[in-house]
């Protein structure tokens, strides 16, 4: 195993960045190339070490390597040189305190649980990268003025209770108590995991950030897609965040055996789902940020035999504005019902999440975008398709984030998603540009 102490070594240009600071602005290409990438990739791999299956990449929430995952971020954290915890969600939450009295508070963060056989930086990639910076400040004894808070959050991907941004909603003032009622595969509720660990509803709602101590909150992320690296582009600025609508539907028809019963005569619920997913197909391609998914189906207890009596599946759709995603969601709802009909067949359809479309700041955009062209790279904007932490501090605070090219044709939620040591490391440097200049 080979958790342990961090101990990064202080840069052989540290002294350039101490002069640096005096200066009235300072640039990501003034600090050392190379450290951070290195840095930060060591340290994925060593939290890649705890997982649910042996030889899979798998860390849902509060189970026993979700928990030592935080421990661990936790302690570097705390060996950086930053004040850290692990709160009542479960966020490892490192402060490196500004000397200014009063100062807010500036939120670096992303989330470190995983899908299912997921790849190590989807997440993870954000949280590694604001604690090497946060090192860095502490190491050259630079202080900002606000408070730099870098943040692990507990559960952003909902695998575990088919609900997202566990972890960022509490710290948001957002959380959603109704879903302390949400039951996990097992049968366990939220509510009662939770008071297992001794965590009692008030001490999550006393995560909550109120808006008035927060200077703003910033997210590095791989981009989970093609576009920066069909473009040659190692990193880009994220405009907006998607929103997102999600159902778990069921058909149920009527079963039967596969050599007596007449294809006129049949209920297969099998059969309907597969319409219906075709429908979504055709409705969610007249949009040019609109997308539809259906990740899940199944037909449980079935045989090759039998006729399909139930059909289970999930959709997912998404856009760019709450308008065109709302349109498509009312068009597929019509559909499923109308298929259901002509089919004789029920469909029972259970809305699990909405999540709206957000806008990134404009001032932190521009931010970031003068720090991405101090760097010596021409500002790139695009929408994210994907939810993030961020999305949960629109409204609360100015969001920002910076994408990171990906490799292997931009696949992300796999063993095979990869960025390199050069795009990681000049993220890094962007990051604490950003920091030092931002007023």
């Amino acid at each position: 195993m080979h958790g342990g102490v961090f101990k990064p070594a202080l840069p052989r240009r540290a002294h350039k960045t101490n002069r640096m600071l005096k200066d009235k602005t300072h640039t990501a290409s003034d600090l050392l190339t190379g450290y951070f990438g290195v840095k930060v990739l060591d340290l994925a791999h060593i939290l890649a070490q705890w997982s649910e299956q042996p030889d899979k990449l798998t860390c849902t929430y509060f189970s026993p390597p979700h928990k030592a995952v935080a421990a661990q971020l936790r302690d570097w954290m705390q060996a950086a040189g930053l004040v850290a915890e692990i709160d009542a969600i479960g966020n490892a939450t490192g402060r490196y305190a500004s000397s200014r009295a009063g100062a807010k508070a500036l939120i670096v963060g992303s989330h470190y649980d995983t899908v299912a056989d997921a790849g190590r930086f989807d997440g993870r990639l954000g949280v590694l990268t604001g604690l090497v910076v946060a090192e860095y400040l502490h190491r050259i004894g630079a202080r900002l003025p606000f408070h730099l808070d870098v943040i692990g959050f507990a559960e952003e991907e909902g695998v575990r209770f088919s609900e997202p941004y566990l972890g960022s909603a509490a710290v948001a003032g957002r959380f959603d108590e109704r879903i302390l009622q949400r039951s996990d595969a097992d049968g366990v509720t939220l509510a009662s995991l939770l008071q297992h660990d001794g965590v009692d509803l008030a001490a999550i709602r006393a995560l909550a950030r109120r808006p008035e101590t927060l200077r703003g909150y910033i997210e590095i992320h791989i981009e989970q897609g093609p576009v920066l690296l069909h473009r040659g582009v190692p990193v880009g600025i994220v405009s907006a965040i998607v929103g997102t609508g999600r159902f778990q539907v069921a058909i149920h028809g009527a079963a039967g055996h596969a050599g007596t019963v007449p294809m006129a005569l049949r209920r297969d619920a099998a059969a309907a789902a597969a319409e219906i997913v075709l429908a979504v197909e055709q409705r969610c391609a007249k949009g040019s940020t609109l997308v539809g998914t259906v990740g899940q189906l199944v037909v449980p207890g079935g045989a090759i035999n039998v006729i399909p009596g139930t059909c289970q599946f999930s959709i997912d759709i998404r856009a760019g504005d709450d308008a065109t995603r709302d349109a498509a969601v009312a068009d597929v709802l019509v559909a499923i019902e109308q298929i259901a009909e002509s089919r004789g067949v029920k469909a029972e359809i259970i809305e699990i999440g909405r999540h709206g479309a957000v806008r990134c700041a404009p001032p932190m955009q521009s931010a970031i975008a003068a720090a991405v062209s101090r760097a010596g790279i021409e500002p790139f904007h695009l929408a994210s398709g994907a939810g993030h932490d961020a999305a949960m501090f629109a409204g609360v605070t100015d969001i920002g984030m910076l994408f990171v090219r990906c490799g292997n044709g931009g696949i992300s939620h796999s063993p095979l998603e990869t960025v390199t040591e050069s795009d990681v490391d000049l993220a890094a440097r962007i990051l604490l540009d950003v920091l030092l200049n931002l007023d």
